[in-house]
């Protein structure tokens, strides 16, 4: 009996990678992801953490919130939406996927930005329609939630902007990455925004979900919000 597992995120936010290994053996293969860019089989990747401020009226609530409701203010801060918009018109004509863990959230970029909206709750084959219009650039810009981390094809996709997540969740953020990596026709590189409210939870959670990306070469530059759009 034979048994071969192949990920590119062998990581679990419980510790207990050992479970796969006792499933299939142990790991025979392993290679760093900039290894595998300099050879050319993904592309290049340039990591952007955005921090926003939360406004005045969300950092009282930020504050008096019970702890449970934390994370959730401050990763569906309004101020995102806005850089959000910001980006996009920063990144005009370039394929593009907002990503993001909040429904609610994402509707409204959806609405702001004019773009579908793909969820739990969209159809196979409405979303097999909107992934095939995203490949052929008849869509430009996908928001989608995180039925998106797995398994989707995405090839001609450059940019992603990441609103929220799941908590510190670093495969999660490995995947959503992953998602761009496919190498460009034109060798481009791929650009990774993850939009994060500073001294909140999500910053904190931000620099956990970044670990497992740091660990294979990928530093992330630091930019803040009213920097968009005037560097590159």
């Amino acid at each position: 009996r034979r048994r071969l597992g192949l990920t590119a995120t062998l990581v679990r936010e419980d510790g207990r990678e050992g479970e796969v290994f006792s499933l299939i053996g142990p790991k025979r293969y392993d290679a760093p992801w900039k290894d595998i860019e300099a050879q050319g089989y993904i592309a290049p990747a340039d990591c952007v953490e955005v921090r926003v401020d939360l406004p005045r009226d969300e950092r009282v609530a930020y504050a008096m919130a019970e702890d449970a409701d934390k994370y959730r203010l401050c990763a569906t801060s309004e101020t995102k939406t806005r850089v959000v918009e910001e980006l996009v018109a920063e990144h005009a004509g370039e394929q593009l996927l907002v990503i993001g863990q909040y429904i609610d959230q994402l509707d409204e970029i959806g609405e702001r930005l004019g773009a579908p909206v793909i969820k739990g709750d969209t159809s196979v084959k409405e979303r097999q329609r909107l992934f095939d219009a995203f490949r052929a650039g008849e869509v430009q810009t996908l928001v989608v939630s995180k039925v998106a981390n797995f398994s989707i094809d995405l090839p001609e996709a450059s940019v992603a902007i990441q609103v929220s997540g799941s908590f510190g969740s670093r495969q999660e953020e490995a995947q959503r990455l992953g998602r761009l990596l496919r190498p460009k026709k034109d060798g481009r590189s791929a650009r990774f925004y993850s939009l994060v409210a500073r001294d909140t939870l999500d910053q904190d959670f931000a620099a956990k979900r970044q670990r497992f990306l740091a660990e294979q070469g990928y530093a992330y530059r630091i930019m803040d919000a009213k920097d968009v759009g005037t560097a590159g």
